[in-house]
């Protein structure tokens, strides 16, 4: 019987690694985050806060084969590509899993470290939706539960009346058709690509959004019913469908993709959410909460008889486009991040998990300014928009209490009483970049200080 790659790194026989997943809701920006991320550790002129590469500990960087031929390679030299070549603009986002190995010659420090030689280490970095993220809350709701949820707060959401209207249509007692099913489960999924555009979190089974082969596949052909159609033919079918989806597709992936995960990343458009308002602030609180509570250490059920006895070491909250405010206002940013996911990190820490939270933007795409409106000098930004025209922009002031946002969000608010909150589309800015130098970035090093600090 041969012997696993994680009993050979822990009797040192082979160079340890340090795997990490990333993810985060639509328009998080996971894709530039990973290709920053890593064109930073490549070339590390922009991490004085990754104490390593300051004190000249980390000598080298360089990328790897991917070591698993089942998980496509992340595409990291297109994406640094569209990045900062000579138009920039973002890559695409992320539509499956992909991964990236990157290993660290070290040398050791302190008193003893001369005694120890180079060593080096490994990073495997593990991309993948976040809409695949949420549906994490399912396995621990039945159809019935499931359907319930979503209809109580589907009212008032993008392309929810049209769905609504086809389900007052049925007929309890009706045979099962499967070209009616088809359009229940297609105007359901409307309804999430639309919700999901304009800046809803909670937007499950998250496959729907990204089908991939399993298009048009019975596993992704339902839909959330009421009550009073759950016991009829069309009911007991989408029952069936729903636990296979579960059983096929959410299981598998969770187990084939967590179970060596180290240190976790999760990506929060917070600003986003804020900008749509105080509903899409307490779904987004809600939907993370709900998420995050899964990668609790120790934590009893489906996923943790799953990963056995493995445990995930650090959690990141990162709230990505800090580069959208002026510094000044980064720090309220971070404490409404904190704030929103509190239930779920403090489980987190109270089982062990080391967490963090931080504003970041893994590419800078502006500069600050001040600008002048009513005879007030405003801290601005200032960048190019996707159109190309350059702006300067102020979003409006963050509350210095979160709870001034989380209140009328948790009251079901339709609008914020006091203030608007604007967000600009800036396109990616062309590089004049020092050879040495990463991309541009806002505490792209003290996320790489978190995640693997304490194996350099």
């Amino acid at each position: 019987m041969g012997i696993g790659s994680d009993v050979m790194e822990g009797l040192g026989l082979t160079d340890p690694v340090v795997r990490i997943g990333v993810t985060g809701l639509s328009r998080a920006g996971k894709t530039v985050f990973i290709t920053s991320l890593v064109a930073n550790l490549l070339e590390r002129g922009r991490m004085q806060a990754l104490r390593a590469a300051a004190d000249g500990r980390l000598k080298a960087v360089w990328l790897q084969p991917q070591p698993d031929d089942t998980i496509p390679r992340f595409d990291f030299e297109r994406h640094l590509a569209a990045l900062t070549g000579p138009e920039p603009h973002w890559p695409d986002g992320t539509r499956h899993v992909s991964q990236l190995r990157l290993s660290l010659r070290l040398e050791g420090g302190g008193l003893f470290g001369g005694l120890r030689g180079p060593r080096n280490l490994h990073l495997d970095i593990v991309d993948y939706p976040g809409e695949w993220l949420l549906d994490l809350r399912l396995m621990e709701r039945d159809f019935a539960q499931w359907s319930a949820e979503v209809l109580e707060r589907i009212d008032g959401r993008p392309g929810a009346d049209r769905f609504l209207a086809a389900l007052a249509a049925e007929d309890p007692d009706a045979a099962f058709s499967e070209p009616r099913a088809q359009d229940l489960a297609d105007l359901y999924t409307a309804h999430l690509n639309a919700a999901r555009a304009a800046g809803w979190s909670d937007c499950t089974p998250g496959r729907f959004l990204i089908p991939g082969e399993l298009a048009g596949s019975p596993a992704l052909t339902f839909a959330p019913l009421p009550a009073a159609l759950q016991d009829g033919r069309l009911g007991r079918e989408f029952r069936r469908r729903f636990d296979a989806y579960k059983s096929r597709i959410v299981r598998p992936f969770f187990r084939d993709h967590f179970a060596r995960i180290d240190r976790q990343v999760v990506l929060v458009d917070v600003l986003g959410a804020i900008h749509q308002g105080p509903r899409a602030v307490d779904d987004m609180r809600r939907a993370m909460a709900d998420v995050l509570s899964a990668f609790r250490p120790g934590r009893a059920g489906w996923l943790a008889q799953l990963l056995g006895s493995r445990r995930v070491e650090r959690i990141l909250f990162a709230a990505t486009k800090a580069d959208h405010l002026h510094h000044i206002q980064h720090n309220r940013l971070t404490a409404i991040l904190s704030a929103m996911l509190r239930e779920a990190r403090d489980r987190a820490d109270f089982q062990g998990a080391r967490t963090e939270a931080m504003s970041i933007a893994a590419l800078r795409a502006t500069t600050e300014d001040m600008i002048r409106q009513d005879d007030e000098e405003l801290p601005a930004v200032r960048g190019r928009l996707l159109e190309g025209r350059q702006a300067a922009f102020y979003p409006g002031e963050l509350p210095a209490d979160p709870s001034a946002l989380l209140h009328p969000a948790r009251q079901g608010a339709e609008a914020w009483l006091d203030s608007d909150y604007a967000i600009m589309n800036f396109a990616p800015a062309p590089l004049t970049t020092r050879p040495g130098d990463g991309p541009p970035h806002i505490r792209l090093d003290r996320v790489a200080e978190f995640l693997i600090g304490d194996r350099l």
